[in-house]
């Protein structure tokens, strides 16, 4: 018979094995689920819009979500619509602002005075090993 460190390890492994095949498996039949509720027919819009992270200057004599509604009015052509897309104002680290746009918008955006850069916002996962993971 194995040492009974050995077969927790193999127990572990096992039932990582195990987890992660049900994850894959359930997340393959939500995203069919998904595809097949929507019509053939119906197509992307041409422009859909994106979620930005858009880098200011700090203003000196202006609150800083006043500033970046204003800065977004200005290419939106409301202060409703910049207030729909708006999603945070970034205030510590860094002056700016995040916001739902269009390809367009952004461009319009990036000619703004005080818009230093505008960059696509995008979502990093960290992975670990199974090595780690039986490590624990």
């Amino acid at each position: 018979m194995a040492p009974p460190s050995l077969l927790s390890s193999y127990n572990i492994t096992l039932s990582l094995i195990f987890i992660i095949t049900i994850t894959i498996s359930s997340s393959s039949s939500s995203m069919a689920e998904i595809d097949s509720s929507v019509p053939k027919s119906v197509s992307a819009p041409v422009e859909a819009a994106a979620t930005y992270i858009v880098y200011t200057d700090r203003p000196l004599q202006e609150e800083l979500e006043v500033y970046h509604l204003r800065t977004l009015s200005s290419v939106l052509g409301s202060e409703e619509a910049a207030k729909g897309a708006l999603l945070y104002t970034y205030k510590h680290a860094a002056c700016g602002f995040s916001a739902r746009l269009t390809p367009k918008q952004v461009e319009e955006l990036s000619k703004q005075p005080g818009v230093l850069q505008v960059s696509e916002s995008r979502t990093m996962q960290l992975h670990e090993s199974p090595a780690k993971l039986t490590n624990i």
